[in-house]
């Protein structure tokens, strides 16, 4: 029995990158064996293992065989006769099958280092071919790894897949785990790029392609926009706003279809809706009267919850700086309301900060009060409406000018 660190781990200690999560992998075991010294197993489809100290997972060595499409069609071979290599075989990049021995020496049959050192993701073999969801992790090696080039018999492969339907087979959850994973790289664009260059994100996000027709202004700046929101390290439900808020001439129903389709976390696709249909009227919020400025406040939700603010101007401010870059008519439109924007890592834009006085103004409106002292129950909505209205008007001296 030998025990060897894979995969990630070694790749990113070549890197000299910081550590992360250690996988192990296990050869001349059996799950019998690995019970005697204690550790628990935790693998569904094949034996996976927790230390019994440091919880960190050990797989035994196996090899797969294709028995069906999708990304669990495969039977696998966990006996003690697998070897390390024949391990190593089954992994989807040369820069991830790279195995680490006790002593420090490195067991790598495919030139993982070589492909590191060269800055080339490579499939390891044709098994690539046979998990569609290796598409998806390619895509998102390349956004964490922008300086990488793709090989390109590996690109080759890929098309095929697409071509022959393989890319269909991909299931909603295992998709949107990739794409979310990608979507928190330092440069999330490059994913959807590597996705559009060999056919897949027709089939995975058919919103996002189509922006790429008539010269291919929105698909730039929809990736424009969330790489902007990368570079403000921003969480996963601003940064899949940022990709999505002018996804399609109505961006709400398509908002809804992928959210459907990939079975979105709820956070992701609420805010994603909000920025989607109020996103120009906070751009005008300047220009708005106090009426108007309550009503986005309520639509917002922010008397609920002003917790909601700050990821919604996120979004926005990812967008607008988009325009800016893209070099839009209507990024010179957008311009011209909102004040110029000197770089993507703007810490405010002037709506912003007013918007904020104006959701402050209109939640110290005491609503319980309001409600006590009226006389007919049902005119209570419009009462505090009307309170919030007179609060945010009473704070007009502040109104930034525009």
């Amino acid at each position: 029995m030998k025990i060897y660190r894979v995969g990630g781990a070694v790749r990113d200690a070549l890197l000299g990158l910081p550590p992360g999560d250690t996988d192990w992998v296990v050869v001349g075991a059996t799950p019998e064996r690995m019970a005697e010294l204690g550790f628990t197993p935790v693998g569904r489809d094949f034996p996976v293992f927790l230390h019994p100290r440091t919880h960190e997972e050990y797989a035994l060595a196996r090899t797969e065989r294709k028995t069906s499409r999708g990304y669990r069609g495969f039977a696998f071979n966990c006996s003690p006769e697998v070897s390390l290599e024949d391990d190593l075989a089954r992994r989807d990049l040369t820069i991830n099958a790279i195995a680490q021995a006790d002593d420090g020496s490195l067991v790598d049959p495919f030139g993982g280092q070589r492909d590191i050192e060269a800055r080339i993701l490579r499939h390891v073999g044709e098994a690539f071919a046979e998990d569609p969801v290796r598409i998806l992790r390619l895509a998102r090696f390349a956004a964490r790894f922008p300086e990488f080039d793709i090989a390109p018999e590996t690109m080759a492969l890929m098309r095929a897949m697409v071509a022959s339907g393989e890319v269909d087979a991909l299931v909603p959850e295992r998709s949107w785990q990739e794409i979310a994973r990608g979507l928190m790289t330092a440069k999330p664009s490059r994913m959807f790029l590597v996705l559009r260059e060999c056919g897949a994100l027709a089939r995975i996000l058919p919103e996002l392609d189509d922006l790429a027709v008539d010269g291919g202004y929105g698909f730039e700046r929809a990736l424009q926009a969330v790489d902007h929101a990368a570079a403000a390290d921003a969480p996963l439900e601003v940064r899949f706003a940022a990709l999505c808020s002018r996804i399609a001439p109505e961006p709400g129903p398509a908002i809804e279809a992928i959210a459907d389709r990939l079975r979105v976390p709820n956070a992701c696709r609420v805010l994603a809706l909000l920025v989607a249909r109020e996103q120009d009227a906070i751009l005008a919020a300047i220009e708005l009267p106090a009426d108007a400025l309550a009503g986005l406040v309520t639509r917002l939700d922010l008397i609920r919850r002003p917790e909601r603010l700050e990821p919604v101007l996120a979004a926005v401010r990812a967008a607008l700086a988009a325009d800016r870059d893209c070099g839009s008519a209507r990024q010179a439109a957008t311009r011209a309301a909102a004040a110029p924007v000197a770089t993507a890592d703007d810490i405010d834009f002037p709506q912003a900060g007013w918007l904020r006085q104006a959701s402050a103004a209109a939640r110290s409106v005491d609503a319980g009060a309001i409600a006590a002292g009226a006389g007919d129950p049902g005119e209570i909505p419009a009462l505090i409406q009307r309170a919030r209205v007179a609060a945010i008007a009473g704070i007009e001296a502040q109104r930034p000018a525009h």
